[in-house]
This record gives C-alpha cells, structure tokens and sequence, in this order.
C-alpha cells in the first residue's frame, strides 16, 4: 500500500511525549503510600503492563482491589499532573509527524479534557485527523476497545492503520481490532520485551513512519 492509503494512529504517552521520567517518579509516589518498593525506570520497563491495576498488583506483591486501584491511580495521576509542564516531545516526534503524507490520528491513555488543550501547546493539533483521550474517571484498562471506537469514529479500515506505540498493549490492541502494528524502543517498554511481541520494532519515531510507508 501506499502511504497516502495508510492511516496512521500514534500513541502519545511514552510514544510521541517523553515522560518516563515522570511516569516513574508518581508512579513511585503512589505505591509509597501502601508501602511499595522504589522503581528505577529500567524495572518499570521490564514490569509494566496493564491492566495498571495487574501492574501494582506484580509491584506491591498482593492484590490489589478496585476500590483500592481507584486511590493509587488519583495519587498517580495527582503527582503526574504536577509535572506534565517538564515534559518535552520524543526528539525526533515532530520530524516524524511532518514525514508522513497521509492521515494521523492520535489516541492516548490520557484524559481526554486534559489531552486536547496538551497536545495544542505543543502545536500539534492540526496535525491529526481526530485526537482521542480516555473519557472515564480512572485510567489503567487496556487499549483495545479505546483503538476499536477510536477507528470506527474516523471511519477508517483497521486492515489500513498502522498503530505506532511502545507497549505490549499497543501490539494487542491493534491485533485485536486487526491494525498493524509498529513498536518504539524508547518508552515505557524494555526494547527486548517488544522484540518479543513479535511485531515489528524501531528505535526512533522516523524509522517507524519509514517502516509504516511499506505497510
């Protein structure tokens, strides 16, 4: 296929914004509270997945309860929304974005009210087709059915996305929904994992739309 007849999706947190380091640090700040251990970011990227909840689970070594998942996740998201502004872009996102000739559309984990106005301060609006967020009140589920509405609102063929990530989620949810996939070594992820996946993996955002044009 050619570009113009391929539809890409972006993932944001981990994928076109660089916020490990945050992600690390509140979710090191919410596990504090009950007691859990400190993460180093390379123990994150090898343990994380979701649904988030699963995540402390593995994390803190015993169940963790909806009811108690609800806190943890206000605590995270508390102390993630506090140091959002130190975010930059991935290095080359912006390059990446302005190399493909087609359509893009961007789908994050991230609430949806809050998202928008973020992804405008980065002058990136225009950009993208649609911009999708989540629009419920706790986060941490996994990505499949937000990809599936997500497509069928744009009114785009799954057979013809490219969903570009950097989590075994990504990977599953655009198999769930049969979209392609592409993963990024340099998010949330251990790049060894994603090989794993058995999708195809790139170690910067540009190799990834090179790759995406072949689809």
């Amino acid at each position: 296929m050619a570009p113009l007849d391929t539809h890409l999706v972006w993932d944001w947190n981990g994928t076109l914004l660089n916020d490990l380091a945050l992600v690390v640090t509140s979710t090191n700040h919410a596990i504090a509270t009950v007691d859990g251990p400190v993460l180093t970011p390379e123990q994150h990227r090898v343990a994380f997945r979701r649904p988030v909840a699963d995540y402390y689970a593995d994390v803190l070594g015993r169940a963790v309860d909806a009811e108690e998942f609800g806190r943890l996740d206000q605590i995270f998201h508390a102390a993630y929304r506090a140091g959002l502004t130190t975010c930059a872009l991935a290095e080359d996102a912006e390059r990446a974005l302005l190399s493909w000739p087609g359509s893009q559309s961007l789908l994050s984990m991230w609430f949806h009210d809050e998202l928008v106005p973020l992804v405008d301060t980065y002058g990136l609006t225009r950009t993208f087709r649609r911009i999708d967020g989540l629009r419920t009140a706790v986060g941490g589920d996994r990505k499949a059915g937000h990809l599936d509405r997500h497509l069928t609102a744009l009114e785009v063929d799954p057979a013809r996305t490219v969903l570009i990530g950097d989590s075994i989620d990504d990977a599953d949810a655009a198999e769930a929904v049969g979209a392609s996939c592409i993963l990024y070594t340099g998010g949330f992820t251990d790049p060894d994992r994603l090989r794993a996946r058995g999708v195809p993996v790139v170690e910067s955002l540009t190799e990834a739309v090179r790759l995406a044009a072949d689809h």
